[in-house]
């Protein structure tokens, strides 16, 4: 019996989060035994508790084999001092429970090469991995803040920072990962200006040494993004720092043809994750039964995966999905002509009937 914690949050995160829901209890009458506690985080939380991550939800999340993470966030919380925003809870669990990789899988499902914006020659047959480090960078660095300037304005800074043990710490999971897939890394920097990437690349490169059996590459940042869009079957994984795989994931989840379909593993050194469709809370569609369930579902999916060490659950919830599209249901971000739209809650009854 596994404990998962599931965290719904804020706007579509309830709808969302209550398919994937659905699947996993569904996958009881398979053998999969799972203990599902629910509590809130993000805005739900403040509005609960006067706090983003409550204590009881981290000691819930600390107690969990894994968490479920459905999304944070909406307009009415932007007023809110920095550390009570909703986001704050989704930073504070990574840092708290030291989830430093996150795993974000860019996919296109044949029956969904049309519904990318690139030419299908160019997505079809897509199956790249991108692992961001999660926990150091820009967005953890200190010192940090806003201050008064020399010319008597003011100025903002932040501080971009790795140590060496964790550029290595990340890059041995790109190997690692790397080496279950196509055996090729490439490791995205700015090494031609940024000291920490000078470091990251050195540091990187030294890790190699020990996969003599993976291809290591190296590419700056801009011509990352660039070739993502030009040719973006020429990578298998990419590890990069905090901010560039933040900024490069999402320009990934376009080529799949909907963010709707991307999810994501966030893990700590010993395989316990949080895992979270890649978009965000989405408010204006919120209870509209709109949203796209399937980055959830597969988010899902990675946790049986990852966390619980369960390939063939996984691997059954995967081709439950498959035989969805391949029905030509579609939610409204993946809706076209010839195709069946259908909403959140229908989505996953189809993919509750599909595990057979």
């Amino acid at each position: 019996m596994h404990k998962i914690a599931i965290l719904p949050g804020d706007g579509i995160g309830p709808e969302i989060v209550a398919q994937a829901v659905k699947v996993l209890r569904a996958l009881g009458r398979h053998g999969v035994a799972l203990e599902l506690v629910e509590a809130p985080v993000g805005g739900a939380a403040y509005d609960a508790a006067g706090d983003p991550l409550p204590a009881t939800t981290l000691d819930l999340a600390r107690a969990a084999d894994a968490i479920l993470f459905g999304s944070v966030g909406a307009p009415r919380y932007d007023a809110l001092p920095r550390p009570k925003r909703p986001e704050q809870a989704l930073l504070r669990l990574r840092k708290e429970l030291g989830l430093f990789a996150n795993l974000r899988p860019a996919t296109v499902h044949p029956e969904l090469v049309n519904a990318s914006t690139l030419r299908p020659e160019v997505v079809s047959g897509l199956d790249i991995l991108i692992l961001r480090e999660l926990t150091g960078d820009i967005y953890f660095g200190q010192p940090r803040g806003i201050r008064a300037a020399a010319d008597g304005g003011r100025e903002g800074f932040d501080t971009m920072r790795y140590t060496e043990a964790e550029i290595e710490r990340i890059a041995r999971v790109g190997f690692d990962a790397a080496r279950k897939r196509g055996r090729r890394l490439c490791s995205v920097d700015k090494a031609n200006v940024l000291e920490t990437s000078q470091l990251w690349r050195e540091v990187v490169t030294a890790v190699g040494a020990g996969y003599p059996d993976v291809a290591l590459s190296h590419m700056y940042v801009d011509n990352a993004a660039m070739q993502l869009l030009r040719d973006p079957k020429q990578f298998d994984v990419i590890v990069t720092g905090n901010m560039f795989g933040d900024i490069l994931s999402d320009e990934a989840s376009m080529l799949t043809g909907s963010i709707g379909m991307l999810p994501s593993a966030s893990l700590d050194e010993r395989g316990k994750g949080l895992y979270e469709p890649i978009h965000g809370s989405a408010p204006d569609i919120a209870g509209k039964n709109l949203a796209n369930p399937l980055a959830t579902i597969l988010s899902a999916a990675m946790m049986l995966r990852y966390s619980l060490d369960n390939e063939a659950a996984a691997a059954r919830v995967e081709a439950a999905v498959r035989k969805v599209l391949a029905r030509g249901l579609r939610t409204a971000d993946l809706h076209e002509p010839g195709t069946e739209r259908v909403g959140t809650g229908e989505m996953g009854d189809a993919v509750v009937a599909a595990l057979g």
